[in-house]
């Protein structure tokens, strides 16, 4: 998977490239199978095709949703976008700094305080000791915590974690921005201020790709890839494929 600076970057050329990809899963019936399977060539599993034969490019500053049913391979790309995963066969590139609101509340150390935790999940994304300080006040900020940005994060509320866990990714100045069904975090309030927050980075050239059942892509998003049994079933405008498959306004 490749990687190129910010500064390089321009409007319009090609941010995330996805040529031929297919992505195969070997699933085995429990645990132990797995684990014998390291020792003996065992035959107890099953092959699953995640994806097959993928491709499709997309733009610094586009804005994309990835749809399809449930099983359709939006997870699958999505990890490979953050280099969880990787394809059996074809080619993945992604450019610039990815920022993925999908597991909001993962990596943070309960003993450690909320602030403590900014520093902390920063360095773990790859940020330097200066870029943590200028953007360190901005989280604290959209999080709006109150005291208990000094609190340890075990007293947190699972809804306070993953405001804290969506103020650190979303000031992170990324290149890219990948989001799964992230705004169903908060209150109403703290909803619209993330959409606010991400319609704002879109304004800045800022690639956002977006998987949801819910009508914020159509708000949001201006692109839509539609994924079904692993496949690109339509890639197209948001209103073309709206038109195509009217099923996915409601």
């Amino acid at each position: 998977m490749g990687d190129l600076n910010k500064e390089q970057l321009q409007e319009g050329e090609p941010i995330i490239t996805f040529r031929n990809v297919t992505k195969v899963y070997t699933l085995y019936r429990n645990s132990r199978e797995q684990f014998k399977a390291l020792f003996i060539n065992s035959k107890k599993y099953k092959r699953h095709k995640a994806l097959d034969g993928v491709s499709f490019t997309i733009n610094k500053g586009e804005s994309v949703a990835l749809v399809g049913r449930n099983g359709a391979g939006k997870s699958t790309v999505l990890k490979m976008i953050t280099g969880v995963a990787f394809p059996t066969s074809g080619e993945v590139q992604v450019k610039g700094r990815v920022a993925a609101l999908l597991e909001l509340t993962a990596g943070f150390s309960p003993d450690m305080t909320g602030r403590e935790n900014i520093s902390f999940k920063c360095y773990v994304l790859g940020l330097d000791d200066k870029e943590i300080q200028e953007i360190e006040q901005k989280v604290i900020d959209f999080a709006d915590l109150g005291d208990y940005i000094d609190q340890p994060v075990r007293t947190y509320s699972s809804g306070m974690k993953m405001r804290l866990g969506f103020a650190i990714n979303i000031n992170t100045n990324p290149d890219i921005l990948v989001i799964d069904e992230a705004l169903s975090v908060g209150d109403a309030a703290f909803k619209k201020k993330c959409k606010e927050k991400i319609k704002e980075m879109i304004s800045k050239d800022i690639t956002v790709l977006y998987v949801s059942h819910s009508r914020d892509i159509q708000e949001i998003c201006q692109r839509c890839i539609y994924l079904q049994k692993g496949q690109v079933l339509f890639d197209g405008t948001m209103q073309e494929t709206l038109e195509k498959y009217p099923e996915l306004a409601k």
